[in-house]
């Protein structure tokens, strides 16, 4: 397996993420990055980033939730942002990612976590909490999901084609599709950062062919999640946006089919698919509710 790190000096020019970086070498010999914030006795939220995005999305959400006396991690994936990057699609896959997640996990030897996820930080956050529920405290859901062979949306569809055949593929201005309010030339730069040559878009390219919709060697996995899942007593709030194409409508299974989401506060966000960008008040205000509960 060939290794892309990106260089520390592609990262030198980003004024807005002042958090210093973590890493942890797992089994495999890759190396992840993390944001490490808070009291490192204090409970955990783990905030977990999706497609094409890393851990900066979450830039405005981990000082405040920080400051409210939580511990605040933020992983960046196997092949994003300042994590090691494989340079072949042939090298990822879904079921491999949630390995080297869950060998990070059990690594930092996190407890007590509230998982705070969107977008593919929710495909392999909500697989953490099935396969290590004891971890987990509380989930917050926003814009993502558990599919289990469901057809594409036509959305999607058109997505994954673009993510497979498109000549190019600019990440920065990939987010700023999924974003209503307009990112200043700084924020793209800084999305752009991490995939400075075409080898460390590997990843970002071949994940949304891993999303199981239709015939997919995943849907079984999916399934046996969503049989904890359906157990899960725990609190499992959902705050979607209003203005996601993608997702619409996404909160409704996860209200009907798990324990912990009933009598919960679910709310609507402002914004689109990043809705850490659009609205990362909303998304700490329903972190701190669920995370602070007693008990």
């Amino acid at each position: 397996m060939e290794i892309y790190r990106t260089p520390d000096d592609d990262f030198a020019d980003i004024d807005d993420f002042p958090f210093a970086p973590h890493y942890a070498e797992l089994p495999s010999g890759l190396r992840v990055h993390y944001v490490d914030e808070g009291p490192r006795d204090a409970p955990v939220v783990l905030m977990m980033h999706g497609e094409p995005t890393w851990s900066y999305l979450y830039r405005h959400m981990i000082a405040p939730t920080a400051d409210a006396g939580l511990r605040v991690i933020a992983p960046d994936l196997i092949g994003f942002g300042k994590s090691d990057k494989p340079t072949a699609k042939s090298d990822y896959s879904y079921a491999r990612q949630v390995a080297w997640m869950q060998e990070w996990v059990e690594k930092l030897d996190l407890q007590n976590v509230t998982l705070a996820c969107q977008d593919w930080g929710s495909l392999i956050g909500l697989r953490l909490v099935a396969a290590m529920p004891d971890r987990f405290s509380g989930v917050v859901l926003s814009n993502g999901g558990l599919p289990t062979g469901q057809p594409a949306p036509r959305p999607f569809a058109i997505w994954r084609a673009f993510a497979k055949y498109s000549p190019i593929f600019p990440i920065a201005k990939i987010v700023q599709l999924g974003t209503k309010r307009q990112l200043s030339e700084a924020e793209l730069a800084a999305y752009n950062a991490p995939f400075p040559n075409r080898v460390s878009k590997a990843a970002a390219r071949v994940f949304p062919s891993f999303v199981p919709l239709g015939e997919h060697i995943e849907v079984p996995a999916q399934e046996k999640a969503w049989k904890v899942l359906e157990q899960w007593k725990k609190p499992f709030l959902c705050c979607f946006a209003d203005g996601d194409p993608i997702t619409r409508g996404g909160e409704q299974q996860f209200i009907e089919r798990v324990p912990g989401a009933k009598g919960q506060a679910h709310i609507k966000l402002k914004g689109g698919h990043f809705i850490q960008e659009d609205d990362p008040q909303g998304f700490v205000a329903q972190i701190l509710t669920l995370a602070n509960r007693p008990g």
